[in-house]
């Protein structure tokens, strides 16, 4: 990969989430880039419509061409179409919010939810994000379907939660992180209360393929005062069932994110 490339997608990666940009010295300062090189690359990225600089304060924000792409070539896919009645359904029957991830490498992307609760307390946070595998259900759910050493490269990978970065249940050691896995493998689920945030509690379950590898996850989310330890334990007979019925889907013969994705940088002329 040319170093041209490489630090325009960082950029990309780094603007990421950030709604109100960054300033030049500071994407420059992050990607450990002089300002001169930084400021010819952002200025390709604008041309391009990838990125656009904001009149006010000149910061640069991620356009929404990269969400627009990404979810053109993920409507390719019939798998959300496929799922959405499962998810909807679960919804129904557990009133909480009900989420759909997929595995995109090194990553668990959730791309599609259901909302449950109508009115009271909602968990309802942006779809399309990458998961935190170290403390929320759906990324232990997948973690615990494979070997503690790859697990832990992946986890590496993302990084750890640091102390106060997310809920104060969150496992922020290794010794920590390898409990929460042990308990997830004897649950058949994982189940998180007050880990990634506070207040909220999850549980989810891994979607696998006709070889047995996972290739997604679906989840459970809601506020801690309604799912409770308890009522996970209630919830567990459909959630698995939910999964069981997505795996029952020909996921072999739908594209995966990753070959979609990845058509996202292919030449176009």
């Amino acid at each position: 990969m040319s170093n041209a490339l490489e630090r325009g997608l960082h950029a990309i990666e780094l603007l990421a989430g950030k709604s109100t940009g960054l300033a030049l010295q500071q994407v420059a300062e992050a990607l450990d880039i002089p300002p001169s090189a930084t400021h010819r690359m952002l200025n390709c990225l604008v041309e391009q419509g990838f990125v656009r600089q904001e009149h006010q304060h000149g910061h640069y924000v991620l356009a929404l061409k990269v969400v627009s792409l990404a979810l053109k070539h993920l409507s390719q896919s019939d798998m959300v179409d496929l799922a959405r009645p499962i998810l909807e359904r679960l919804a129904q029957a557990s009133g909480e919010l009900v989420r759909l991830s997929i595995v995109d490498g090194d990553s668990l992307i959730w791309i599609s939810k259901a909302q449950g609760s109508r009115s009271g307390l909602r968990y309802d946070p942006d779809a399309g994000a990458e998961a935190k595998l170290c403390c929320t259900a759906s990324g232990l759910a997948w973690l615990s379907c494979l070997s503690n050493e790859r697990a832990l490269e992946l986890v590496y990978r993302q990084g750890l939660a640091k102390p106060g970065e997310y809920g104060p249940n969150a496992a922020t050691t290794i010794e920590q992180l390898l409990d929460n896995l042990k308990i997830a493998r004897e649950q058949g689920y994982a189940s998180v209360d007050e880990s990634f945030e506070v207040g909220a509690a999850s549980m989810a379950a891994a979607i696998r393929d006709s070889q047995q590898q996972v290739v997604g996850v679906i989840s459970i989310a809601g506020p801690s005062v309604r799912l409770s330890a308890e009522r996970m334990q209630t919830l567990k007979a459909a959630l698995l069932e939910a999964a069981h019925e997505i795996t029952a889907i020909n996921l072999d013969s739908l594209p995966k994110l990753s070959m979609m994705t990845s058509r996202i940088s292919e030449p176009t002329d």
